[in-house]
């Protein structure tokens, strides 16, 4: 029997506000001089403490569900989710339940095809994309607003616990379990986050908590319509943890019906290093944490004008910009999707073209290709990156140009971006111009032909491969100045003569 596995995701993102979610203290808790130092008797949860919402992170939590393609609810209330853990300093967790800020929306994904045919009502199949799996529409449940907790750490003999991140502002964003793969998982977790980061709401820095995944998962066999029991994997923090520990636990269930055993409902943990997921405890129905209104809140009544004008904060997003670039600069659907990943990268792209009189897949090579080497070798983000637009475009247009070879642009950047500076001096001091002069290559050819008589009896020999090991040979005798495709012509001459 084949089995396909059913999969909704709970992403928990905090909000980059001033102040905790119902209290005055800071929610800069990595940046606290010492533990417990950001608390008041609010979020350490003291008798008699009362909380009051916090108006920037409502503001951020209707802007997250505006983005998934959510209704705003304009009545919508807090509840206590009760349960007690050593970093849960009320003993409940002020959260939304029956009334959350936002509902019913959807986000496009991607996934490989072909996908298992979807049951009425579970999602809506898109047309594939070019190049591309099945397109899906995976239905955003809730966007709900809560409190984080605070922070435990573990030693030999005892535990202790940090209060500075209890309270901070968390959204819950809840999806139906609409996906069939976890590449589309994947995909689902990949663009929530670009969303999220291009409102401006949360940093995306997984490695530092502040966003986090939890899988539900079960399997069925291909083509049934039931749910059956499912599990969920808590606090996952990388992309590369919510793939395996999902594949994992996909396997797992496989294996247990396969066996004729019964899959029971848990919360599992995942063990990154030997690559397991582990069982922590059994799993919460919603009747378990014993929901009801928070008394010391009144509901958020939110007016048509409020949520109107929380619209119209909605910058373009990550799927609108790449549909733009590309139809404005015919990039194919995978350049548009690698330079909007991130919102200052499109930013930076689009203020390179702006200024640069060569196409725009030119610059988006130049961008994809050393640019990001940079990047990644030297650890530099793309937001502290200090070459400018304009130095940028004006040493691409150089290379359209023919001023300075591809090669030795390569050098004038490494140039530019740790010392800044103007390309054109830069070419003019390191005597880096590009040469068409045929005589200046010629010269070059000829030796280079003279020197290799193997290499040239192989080449007329039929392994015409050879020529662009000539070419190359070229460039080194010339350092990078000898124009490539003078010295590729010139090269195919001089060895078609020595045919005859």
């Amino acid at each position: 029997m084949k089995y396909e596995p059913v999969i909704g995701l709970e992403i928990h993102a905090e909000l980059l506000t001033a102040s905790k979610m119902f209290c005055g203290c800071s929610a800069d808790y990595a940046s606290a001089p010492e533990p417990n130092t950001n608390i008041c008797p609010v979020c350490t949860g003291l008798p008699g403490a009362m909380p009051v919402a916090n108006k920037k992170a409502t503001e951020l939590a209707a802007l997250v569900g505006l983005a998934l393609n959510c209704s705003v609810n304009k009545h919508n209330t807090f509840a206590r989710k009760n349960y007690y853990y050593p970093d849960l300093p009320k003993g409940y967790q002020i959260s939304q339940y029956e009334l959350p800020i936002c509902e019913k929306g959807w986000i496009e994904v991607n996934a490989p095809s072909p996908l298992p045919p979807l049951p009425k009502g579970e999602g809506n199949r898109l047309l594939p994309s070019e190049g591309e799996g099945l397109g899906m529409r995976v239905r955003v449940r809730r966007v709900h607003i809560e409190e984080d907790t605070a922070k435990l750490f573990h030693e030999k003999n005892y535990a202790l616990v940090d209060f500075n991140r209890a309270g901070v502002p968390l959204l819950e964003i809840v999806s139906e379990p609409d996906m069939r793969t976890v590449e589309a998982a994947l995909d689902y977790a990949t663009k929530v986050r670009a969303i999220l980061r291009y409102l401006g709401v949360n940093s995306g820095d997984m490695e530092k908590g502040v966003l986090r995944f939890e899988a539900n998962i079960s399997v069925r066999p291909v083509g049934s319509d039931e749910f059956r029991t499912r599990t969920e994997i808590k606090n996952l923090n990388s992309f590369r943890a919510l793939t395996r520990a999902s594949t994992y636990e996909i396997e797992r269930q496989i294996k247990i019906y396969e066996s004729g055993g019964m899959v029971v409902q848990e919360t599992l943990g995942w063990d990154d290093v030997r690559g397991v997921t582990t069982s922590q405890r059994s799993k919460e129905e919603a009747h378990d944490y014993r929901y009801f209104p928070e008394p010391d809140l009144p509901p958020l009544q939110l007016s048509d004008a409020w949520i109107e004008s929380i619209r119209t904060r909605l910058p373009e997003l990550p799927e609108a910009k790449t549909a733009r670039f590309i139809s404005d600069f015919g990039l194919t659907p995978s350049e548009a999707r690698f330079l909007t990943s991130e919102r200052a990268l499109a930013d930076y792209f689009e203020s390179v073209v702006a200024k640069s009189k060569s196409p725009a897949k030119t610059v988006h090579s130049w961008i994809a290709g050393e640019f990001m080497r940079y990047l990644n070798d030297s650890g530099v983000s793309i937001e502290d990156v200090t070459l400018s637009p304009e130095a940028f475009a004006k040493l691409i247009d150089m290379v359209t140009d023919k001023i300075v070879s591809g090669n030795n642009a390569k050098i004038v950047l490494a140039e530019l971006i740790k010392n800044g500076g103007d390309p054109h001096e830069i070419v003019k001091a390191k005597n880096l111009a590009q040469v068409s002069d045929e005589g200046f290559i010629q010269d070059a050819v000829t030796k280079i032909i003279n020197d290799n008589p193997s290499e040239v009896e192989k080449y007329l020999g039929g392994k015409e491969t050879l020529l662009q090991w000539f070419v190359g040979q070229v460039a080194r005798a010339t350092k990078g100045k000898a124009d490539p495709n003078v010295a590729k012509e010139l090269m195919v001459k001089g060895l078609e003569e020595r045919k005859k």
